[in-house]
């Protein structure tokens, strides 16, 4: 009866140390909850694919908030990303009502909702919630010379509880803005007597 005890402690060991060594062999995915990021600087770094890589991948919703918004490629990942039926929500800067170079009348042919933050001096958001899973944010603005000209930064994260907080700042911050039709004559009620800078 000794000898079958410690045959089985034996078996026992090997197995428990065959069990240790796979674990410690083993790396555990990360959870659900846990940060991812991707940082790009400018100019030139690569800022505008990784937009337009993250908005190709929404599925749900893609939320935008821009100061200003002009650049080709950005424009046309949120164009399409509308028309294969991800949920779009754009607030621009009054400033994109008069702004040459602005991608309004862009979104607008594209049937992409759109809203006029003119509750605030400057609506200098430069961000994007997509899924609600993923925020982009940074110093970049959507557009051209910010890719290739200016010192910028992007940050891609991918941050459940981050995009909750970013999402409720969005909504909060669309029920102060506007829609916007493309009527020329369009001014919120209670900025009529302003005029835009």
């Amino acid at each position: 009866m000794l000898i079958w005890r410690g045959r089985a402690r034996n078996r026992e060991f090997r197995l428990a140390l065959a069990l240790i060594g796979c674990l410690a062999a083993w790396s555990p995915p990360m959870s659900a909850g846990a940060q991812q990021w991707e940082v790009y600087f400018s100019p030139r770094g690569g800022a505008t694919e990784a937009i337009v890589r993250a908005v190709d991948s929404a599925r749900i919703s893609l939320h935008v908030q821009a100061y200003t918004i002009s650049s080709s490629p950005i424009v046309k990942a949120i164009s399409v990303a509308h028309r294969r039926g991800v949920l779009v929500q754009v607030i621009l800067d009054q400033g994109q009502l008069t702004d040459k170079f602005s991608a309004l009348p862009s979104l607008l042919a594209a049937g992409v909702p759109v809203w006029i933050d003119a509750a605030h001096q400057i609506a200098h958001n430069k961000i994007m919630i997509i899924d609600g899973e993923t925020v982009i944010t940074g110093s970049f603005n959507f557009t051209r010379s910010a890719e290739y000209y200016n010192a910028e930064n992007l940050l891609v994260i991918r941050d459940k509880a981050l995009a909750d907080r970013y999402e409720a700042n969005f909504q909060e911050q669309l029920r102060y803005s506007q829609p916007y039709g493309g009527k020329k004559d369009w001014w919120p009620s209670f900025l009529r007597n302003r005029v835009p800078y």
